[in-house]
């Protein structure tokens, strides 16, 4: 029997396919997928939202771990049976971001596992250059968790955010929650807002103050916390235009407002706060590999709760029903998805 992948079909339609992966091409290694997250990406995705970048039935994916099977010509550096993830940023290297050192927003950015094939497969061909090394005691499910938690170490760099800050964050999910862990082990203070019980649940069981935003005022909630004075930095990852009206509203003077949610349509921004206080409003998008390697090591350290923050497996010929209980707004936090090579992990 050949590998199994999931492919997406446009218009909400996921096919599992049998294959036989062709061998790497010279810069490439062969991993041998273990773990998949699925995000709110890839919801997205599984609602037609971007069937203009998936132009053609293949597998999504991004969030992953798995071991290198086979390495291709032209390869150094890398052996067979090492455990890696992948920052799945292929950029072009000429535009003008590019030749800026800003590659992870270049112009004709090639977001891998949307704009081109993922890791919801058993066998994924990749670049070698998109290799993150996973270190020898950090295992492949919690390896799989990488990816996001390289998106909250950007935001929070972003950010600067340092020791003692007061942070609020706006939307406890996934990327939220890590938000949260990764300010706190730089000394901040976070205060979580969320309007899901399930998810101020979780938040109160991880440490942290949460303010239920469907029952108070955030910004009163904010102004108790801080004496009036206001927060340092708000995140805004709810992706909501009640969210990014809170940003202005809980923010101190000279406060840093950082966008992260996608917003389906431009919100309303009260700009009069923004000059009011003067603050300051910037986006955060995806990462740099600097924010990888100290993603690798806040997991493998056991600074980030991978065990709070894996809801459930499921193994890859599910996929379609694990998008489905996600869509459904089961109470999970994050969905891995199992493919053939960590089923002696499970």
């Amino acid at each position: 029997m050949g590998q199994l992948a999931i492919d997406y079909h446009g218009s909400g339609v996921f096919r599992p396919r049998e294959y036989d992966p062709d061998p790497p091409a010279a810069g490439e290694v062969q991993i041998a997928v273990a773990y998949t997250g699925i995000c709110g990406t890839d919801l997205t995705i599984s609602h037609g939202g971007m069937d203009g970048r998936v132009k053609e039935p293949w597998p999504i994916g991004h969030e992953m771990s798995g071991t290198i099977a086979e390495i291709g010509p032209g390869v150094d550096g890398w052996s067979v049976g090492d455990k890696v993830t992948v920052m799945p940023l292929d950029w072009c290297g000429a535009c003008p971001a590019c030749m800026a050192g800003n590659t992870h927003i270049c112009h004709r950015l090639n977001f891998v596992g949307i704009d081109s094939p993922g890791s919801l497969q058993d066998r994924w061909n990749v670049r070698a250059e998109w290799l993150v090394r996973l270190t020898d005691g950090l295992g492949l499910r919690d390896g799989a968790l990488v990816e996001p938690v390289a998106v909250a170490v950007h935001d929070v760099r972003r950010a600067e955010v340092g020791d003692g800050d007061r942070v609020v964050v706006i939307g406890a999910g996934p990327i939220g929650l890590l938000i949260g862990t990764v300010a706190r082990s730089r000394g901040a203070e976070v205060l979580l807002s969320e309007i899901a019980p399930s998810r101020l649940a979780l938040a109160a069981e991880l440490g942290f103050p949460a303010v239920d935003a469907a029952a108070e005022s955030l910004g009163d909630a904010v102004d108790r916390w801080t004496d009036g004075a206001g927060a340092d930095v708000a995140f805004e990852v709810s992706g909501s235009k009640p969210g990014v009206r809170a940003v202005t509203d809980v923010l101190r003077r000279r406060g840093t407002g950082v966008i992260v949610g996608i917003q389906p349509e431009p919100p309303p921004v009260d700009l009069f706060q923004v000059f009011w206080k003067e603050l300051g409003i910037i986006g955060a998008r995806v990462y740099q590999r600097p924010d990888f390697e100290e993603a690798v090591r806040l997991v493998a350290d056991g600074a980030i709760p991978v065990d709070d923050m894996v809801s459930d497996v499921m193994p890859l010929a599910d996929t379609a029903r694990a998008i489905e209980r996600l869509d459904r707004g089961e109470d999970l936090v994050k969905l891995l998805i199992a493919s053939g090579s960590s089923r002696s992990e499970r």
